[in-house]
Formats: structure tokens, C-alpha cells, sequence
């Protein structure tokens, strides 16, 4: 199978089942909703750590010679204090055209769907997380496409990474849209519409990082500090408004199942590529 064909097959089942997946979701009555969405939150957490330190930052060191190893470390942590700047200028944004200071909102549980997102009930504001969506997922698919182009193996890893994290994302999303004037079925289009972008960023990718080796190194770094910087600076935090036994215990099983998915999906995509 041609790295292409990978590229395409894996940007559009990851963008559209993340979608489908979020609407299942929110099919289910809300009480099962508040059960299962923080399980998703710590699958994601392990998956993306697991993604970036044991697939992309390796391979990225493995394609460059030993005194570029402190440049590429260098690019993750500009990587991760670009994200942090670009949030808080999102933040900064969003906080200053809602009042989100005035009325003591946490702008950050708006960014992702909750509560006070629900309050807008403005087209536009659905507008915007749809362009939102799309641009991310567009980024999302030419981060996929530069594993791919660096090794299959790596690409299928990337592409179940950015899955994990963008089901609980698109859950989010979904509700803003159905609470911003949206029926269930023109949030649905809407949502697989802007997962599509994946693909676009998937083959642009391909056909213009294809020819240059050298730089898809650093862009496999970039990705690993997304990834790092979501479950540290979004994830993580989530996962401490409950501090009982029980609850902490679950947060580490589910963290610790996506760090296995990540690790036997890594030994299974490493076995195909061998036999492929």
C-alpha cells in the first residue's frame, strides 16, 4: 500500500470516527455522559504522552545526526511556549469580546464545550468553532501525513494519538453547535466537514514535505510538543477537580490503558510493515 493511500485512509477514518464518536456520545443520557468523559480525558492524557515519547521524538532523533539533537530539543520547547502564547492569545481573545472576566467564566471550560459555552446561543459562535475546528484538524493532518512520510509504523501511532484526543474535543464542539441554534443532523454535517480538513492537511503534506527529508524531523517534534502540551497544560488539570481513591485510581487505569494501546499499536503497525 503506497504512503499516500496510507495517509489518505488514516486522516479520514481518524477525523470522521472521532466525529461519529462524539455524537454517540452525546446520544447517551447526560449522567452516563459526566461517567464517561473524564474516562475519555485520561485514555487521551496516556495515549499523547505515549505518542510523543516513545514515537515521535525518537524517530525525530533517529533521522538527524548527533549535533542536531539540541536543536530538535530546542524545537519541542518552543513548541510547547508557542502553544502556550497561541492559548492564551485565544484566551485573551475570547475573554475580552465575552466579558468572560466580569462575570468570573472560566474560559477554558468554554474552549471545550461546557456549561457556560451553552449560554451563547449565537450562530456565530458555532461559526467560529467550526473555522476553529477546521484549521486544527488541517495542522492534525499535516502532522500525520510527516509521520507517515517518516515511517508507516509512526503514522498509524500519530493517527490513533490524534484520535484519542480529538474524540473528547469533538464532544465539545458538538454541543456548542447544537447550542448555538444547530439541529443534531446540520452539527453532525458540519463537524464531519471540518474533520475532512485532516485529509487536506494529509496529502498537502505528502506532496510538499515529500522532497524534504531534512525538515520533517522538526515537524515531527512539533507534533510530540502539541501532544505534550495538550495533555500537560489541557488534560491534566481536568483530572484534579477530584481527588477521592476511587476516582484517582480510575484516572490512572485509563491513563495507563492508553499508554498500552499506543505500545501494542506500535508492535502490531511495526509487524505489518515488516510483512508489507
Amino acid at each position: 500500500m503506497s504512503v499516500l493511500l496510507f495517509i489518505v485512509l488514516f486522516t479520514a477514518l481518524g477525523g470522521v470516527l472521532s466525529v461519529l464518536a462524539a455524537a454517540v456520545f452525546l446520544l447517551l443520557p447526560e449522567a452516563q455522559q459526566k461517567n464517561v468523559l473524564p474516562h475519555g480525558i485520561s485514555f487521551a492524557i496516556g495515549a499523547l504522552l505515549t505518542g510523543a515519547f516513545c514515537g515521535l521524538i525518537p524517530h525525530a532523533f533517529e533521522e538527524v545526526q548527533p549535533q542536531q539533537l539540541s536543536t530538535l530539543s530546542a524545537t519541542i520547547l518552543a513548541g510547547i511556549l508557542g502553544f502556550f502564547v497561541l492559548e492564551k492569545l485565544l484566551v485573551w481573545r475570547h475573554c475580552h469580546s465575552n466579558a468572560c472576566e466580569a462575570h468570573g467564566e472560566d474560559s477554558h471550560d468554554h474552549h471545550h464545550g461546557h456549561s457556560h459555552g451553552a449560554q451563547a446561543g449565537h450562530r456565530p459562535a458555532g461559526m467560529f468553532i467550526i473555522l476553529g475546528d477546521g484549521i486544527h484538524n488541517f495542522v492534525d493532518g499535516v502532522l500525520i501525513g510527516a509521520a507517515f512520510l517518516t515511517d508507516v509504523q509512526l503514522g498509524i501511532v500519530t493517527s490513533l494519538a490524534v484520535a484519542a484526543h480529538e474524540i473528547p474535543q469533538e464532544v465539545g464542539d458538538f454541543a456548542i453547535l447544537l447550542h448555538s441554534g444547530y439541529r443534531r443532523g446540520e452539527a453532525l454535517f458540519y463537524n464531519i466537514l471540518a474533520s475532512l480538513t485532516t485529509v487536506i492537511g494529509g496529502v498537502l503534506a505528502y506532496f510538499s514535505l515529500g522532497d524534504l527529508h531534512d525538515v520533517l524531523p522538526y515537524f515531527l517534534t512539533l507534533a510530540a510538543s502539541s501532544f505534550i502540551y495538550i495533555a500537560v497544560a489541557d488534560l491534566i488539570p481536568s483530572l484534579h477537580q477530584k481527588t477521592d481513591i476511587k476516582t484517582s485510581l480510575q484516572q490512572i487505569g485509563f491513563i495507563l490503558a492508553g499508554v498500552v494501546l499506543i505500545l501494542v499499536m506500535q508492535g502490531i503497525a511495526h509487524r505489518f510493515e515488516s510483512v508489507a
